[in-house]
């Protein structure tokens, strides 16, 4: 198709990368806006109503959320496919695709993110990735003036939500586990957007080494001691696994 194509994203976040491997996933050309979080509002506001990314255009037209962007580029670039032709294992697929965008990532971001409460500099190395260092420098100094919003706007309100979202990466640590079972898929025998979708939503805590969801080093106590917790649980080795096979391009 002709249409250009350009993904507008925050450079660190798990539902932004499901976004970018799918595109990345089936060789779709695009450009890529990336956003610092904050500044971001205004301008998506204007574009589309509303201020969640990642929102994908194509031509004219704004597709909002990951799992939409995906179902999307499924319809206009089919190969090679991420969501099960069978309709059982489609079923299964989508399923676990909801359960991780609904439940799982929204409170998994609330512990990610509080990790590295206190640390402005990292959050915007984290965020600013590739912006010129004077970016990176203003935004860190804007950043203790708006915690109360971010927190706010995640849910993180006290030490509750907190230890909720290392619940939340037990949980869907120890589902990954028990749902690949003996195989290396989630679903069937092949590569789906559900081991896509569960990669990117944990990739926070997995840190596949070399790709884009990598944590930026040197990372402050709280970021290390968060990462530390998951590194040896065998969700975490399929995650990196996982980005290994179908994630390093």
């Amino acid at each position: 198709m002709s249409d250009e194509i350009t993904l507008y994203q925050f450079q660190y976040s798990h539902f932004n990368e499901k976004a970018r491997w799918a595109l990345d996933y089936k060789g779709v050309p695009h450009q890529r806006i990336n956003l610092l979080p904050g500044p971001h509002i205004p301008k998506l506001r204007k574009l589309t109503g509303q201020t969640a990314t990642p929102i994908l255009k194509i031509g004219n037209e704004f597709v909002c959320g990951s799992t939409a962007i995906i179902e999307k580029l499924g319809a206009l670039y089919p190969d090679p496919p991420l969501i099960p032709a069978d309709p059982e294992e489609r079923a299964k697929a989508m399923e676990i695709v909801d359960y991780f965008d609904n439940d799982i990532g929204p409170r998994v971001r609330r512990a990610m993110l509080a990790s590295a409460f206190g640390h402005p500099f990292y959050i915007a190395n984290m965020f600013g990735r590739g912006k010129p260092a004077l970016v990176r420098f203003f935004y860190a100094l804007t950043l203790p003036l708006v915690s109360t919003l971010i927190k706010k706007g995640n849910g993180i309100t006290g030490p509750e939500s907190i230890e909720d979202g290392h619940r939340a990466a037990q949980e869907a640590l120890d589902f990954i586990v028990k749902t690949k079972g003996a195989g290396d898929y989630l679903v069937g025998d092949r590569f789906s957007i559900a081991d896509l979708t569960a990669a990117s939503i944990l990739a926070a805590a997995a840190d596949p080494p070399g790709s884009p969801m990598e944590r930026p080093k040197p990372a402050p106590p709280g970021v290390r001691d968060w990462l530390a917790k998951w590194h040896e649980h065998e969700g975490s080795r399929w995650i990196r696994e996982i980005y290994s096979r179908h994630r390093m391009v």
